[in-house]
């Protein structure tokens, strides 16, 4: 179980790397949106990237 869910964080810290490495000015450029966007829309996005993650993983699984 431990092993699986490093392996988990490993896939998103390789994820979250890609955009940073292949095109910096871009990433920069949505946090920037994202730092300015209102708590509702942050949260609802956060909520609707889990719900699409537990999708995926209960269909892989």
């Amino acid at each position: 179980m431990w092993q699986d869910i490093l392996v988990g964080f490993a896939f998103v810290l390789i994820f979250e790397g890609i955009l940073p490495f292949l095109n910096p000015n871009r990433y920069r450029r949505t946090l920037l949106l994202a730092s300015q966007m209102n708590d509702e829309t942050l949260r609802t996005i956060g909520l609707v990237s889990m719900s699409v993650g537990l999708i995926v993983l209960y269909l892989v699984r």
